[in-house]
C-alpha cells in the first residue's frame, strides 16, 4: 500500500475553538500529523509528496465563489482595523435567511457568516495552502484506486463536513468528495464512500444527496445530542436519483467495538448490494475510547477488525484520513487500522 502526505499541511495551525460557550484551544493542531505519520512509520510505510491539485479538479466539487473566499479570506481578514489574527464570523447565513433570496455580503464579515456553517474553521495564514495540499493527498490515493490498488491519504486538515461552498466542523475542501470525482473521471460507474469517523459525514451526503452513481453511508454518534446536530438520521435516505442511496447509522452515546463494528458490517453489506466498483473511506479515529469529546466507546482492537472487515471487501479504494483527536493515540490506531487491512486484503 502506498502512502501520501505534502508537508504545506503543517502550515493549518488553528487556535480558536469554542465549546459550551467558552474558547478553548483548538482540537485540529499540527501534532496531528507527526503522530500519524508515526503510526505510518511503525509500518515502514514512507508517504510519498502529492502534487497540488489544479482549479479545475477542485470546481468538480466546490463553487468557484467558495474556493475564492477560502484563497483570499486570511489576507482580506487581516487587513481590517482590530483584526484578530484568524477569520471567525460571528454569525451564520440563516435557513430563514435563504429561503427568504439572503445574498452573499461584500464584507470579509459577511462572507465569514455566508461560507460558515460554524465557528469551528478559523482560518489563517496558512488555512488555504494546507486545504490545498490535504486536496491534493486525497486525489493522488484516488489516482492509486484508479489504477485498481488501495492507498492511505494522510489529509489534514479533514473534509467530510464541507459541502459545495460552506466550511464546517475543521473542515475546508471535501477530500473524500474530490476522490469520488477523480474515480468517477478515470471510469467508475459505481462508488461507495464508507465513513467511519465518529461524526455523520453531512458534507459528502449533501454533495452526493441527489446522485445515482454514488452510495454513502455513515455511522456516527447519534446526532440529537452531537455534532452536527441536525443530520445523520437513519430516515435520510438521498433523493431523485440519489434516493434510497444513502444510509446513516446513528449509534448511541458510549457504543462499544461489536454494535459499531455491526453497523460497519451494514454499510459494507449495502455498498456490495449497490455494486460499488471502487471504494473510498473517510477514517476517523474520534471514535475511540480515549477521544477528549468522546461520543464512542472504540478500543484499537475494534480499528483493527474495522480494517479488516472494509479490506476484505477487495475493492481499490482511497482511505482518506478525516478527524481524531487523542494525539498520543492517533500512531497506533492508524497502524493498528491499516495492518488490519493489510491482513484482510
Amino acid at each position: 500500500m502506498r502512502a501520501f502526505f505534502h508537508p504545506d499541511q503543517r502550515l493549518h495551525t488553528p487556535r480558536f475553538f469554542l465549546m459550551r460557550g467558552q474558547i478553548r484551544p483548538n482540537f485540529e493542531v499540527p501534532p496531528r500529523t507527526e503522530a500519524l505519520l508515526e503510526g505510518l512509520a511503525a509500518l515502514r510505510l514512507v508517504p510519498e509528496t502529492p502534487a497540488l491539485p489544479s482549479r479545475t479538479l477542485l470546481e468538480t466539487v466546490h463553487a468557484p465563489d467558495y474556493l475564492d473566499y477560502l484563497a483570499g479570506a486570511a489576507a482580506a481578514w487581516a487587513a481590517l482595523p482590530d483584526a484578530g489574527p484568524e477569520v471567525v464570523p460571528n454569525m451564520h447565513a440563516t435557513a430563514d435567511a435563504l429561503a427568504n433570496g439572503a445574498r452573499r455580503p461584500e464584507s470579509i464579515v459577511g462572507q465569514a457568516a455566508w461560507y460558515s456553517a460554524d465557528n469551528a474553521c478559523p482560518i489563517g495564514p496558512g488555512t488555504w495552502e494546507a486545504s490545498l495540499a490535504a486536496a491534493g493527498t486525497a486525489l493522488a490515493a484516488a489516482a492509486e484506486a484508479a489504477a485498481g490498488r488501495t492507498a492511505y491519504a494522510l489529509c489534514r486538515p479533514p473534509g467530510h463536513h464541507a459541502y459545495r461552498a460552506r466550511a464546517g466542523g475543521h473542515c475546508y475542501l471535501n477530500n473524500t468528495a474530490l476522490a469520488v470525482e477523480a474515480l468517477r473521471r478515470a471510469g467508475a460507474k459505481r462508488i461507495a464512500t464508507i465513513d467511519i469517523d465518529s461524526h455523520h459525514g453531512n458534507g459528502t451526503q449533501g454533495l452526493f444527496w441527489e446522485d445515482g452513481g454514488v452510495f454513502t453511508f455513515s455511522v456516527h454518534g447519534d446526532p440529537h445530542r452531537y455534532y452536527p446536530f441536525f443530520t445523520g438520521h437513519a430516515e435520510e435516505r438521498g433523493a431523485g436519483a440519489g434516493e434510497g442511496l444513502n444510509l446513516n447509522a446513528p449509534l448511541p452515546f458510549g457504543t462499544g467495538d461489536e454494535a459499531w463494528l455491526e453497523a460497519i458490517r451494514s454499510g459494507i453489506a449495502a455498498a456490495q448490494r449497490f455494486g460499488a466498483e471502487a471504494l473510498v473511506v473517510s477514517l476517523g479515529f474520534d471514535a475511540s475510547e480515549h477521544e477528549p469529546l468522546n461520543a464512542l466507546s472504540v478500543t484499537a482492537d475494534g480499528f483493527a477488525r474495522a480494517g479488516a472487515l472494509l479490506g476484505s471487501m477487495k475493492r481499490p479504494t482511497a482511505i482518506i484520513q478525516e478527524g481524531g483527536y487523542c494525539v498520543d493515540w492517533l500512531g497506533r490506531l492508524l497502524e493498528r487500522f491499516l495492518a488490519g487491512w493489510g491482513e484482510a486484503a
